[in-house]
């Protein structure tokens, strides 16, 4: 997953302008305006009430590990750690229910838009197929959609940088770290075989 992370990243770097490469860091950072600052953002409220709501629950469980009996007792670090989470989330969020939204961002345009639905897509199904389909398979039509998204070339550009890569991390953790992956509809066991039997029978020669 590192790899295959890794080779996504700089498919998404491939078609950035040169000059953009040469701007310093500090240039390159977007800078919010001080607007930002008073307004909300969408779904800004939304998260902060999800964290107050794993804050309560935390909370709960802590409480439930041996009551509020004594400051020694093996709950009691967990719920002061709890409870701190919950105040601070009460806090964060009466803070930003007061500050009127933002019209000018969009909840699928500015924080979720259609190319991260797509990726989360991508890496959920990637996690669901894996098993069943195999590594080959799904890493192959992950790594050729995600270059083909990011690096915005054509398809056989990103089937064949896909198809190369895959088979550069197929070859060094299968062969040469011999890391077991799931096989799936691919018969990987008979063609690592097969392949020995190969170099075996050239070197014998």
């Amino acid at each position: 997953l590192w790899a295959l992370g890794s080779l996504t990243v700089m498919a998404c770097t491939m078609n950035q302008p040169s000059s953009y490469q040469k701007l310093p860091v500090s240039d390159r950072e977007p800078v919010l305006p001080e607007s930002a600052k008073t307004v909300r953002r969408p779904g800004e409220l939304a998260f902060v009430c999800v964290i107050a709501l794993i804050s309560l629950v935390c909370l709960w469980e802590a409480y439930g590990i041996a009551g509020f009996t004594s400051p020694s007792s093996p709950g009691a670090i967990p719920m002061f750690a709890s409870a701190v989470m919950l105040v601070t989330a009460g806090l964060i969020a009466q803070k930003t229910w007061i500050r009127p939204a933002n019209p000018r961002e969009h909840w699928t345009v500015d924080i979720l838009p259609r190319r991260v639905v797509l990726f989360v897509l991508l890496l959920v199904g990637y996690g669901l197929a894996l098993n069943t389909v195999g590594f080959i398979p799904t890493s192959l039509v992950f790594l050729v959609i995600a270059i083909r998204v990011l690096s915005k070339r054509s398809w056989f550009f990103a089937t064949l940088v896909g198809g190369l890569s895959l088979l550069l991390i197929w070859l060094i953790f299968r062969i040469v770290f011999t890391v077991l992956m799931p096989e799936g509809i691919v018969p990987e066991a008979e063609l690592i075989q097969l392949f020995r039997n190969l170099l075996s029978t050239e070197v014998g020669r």
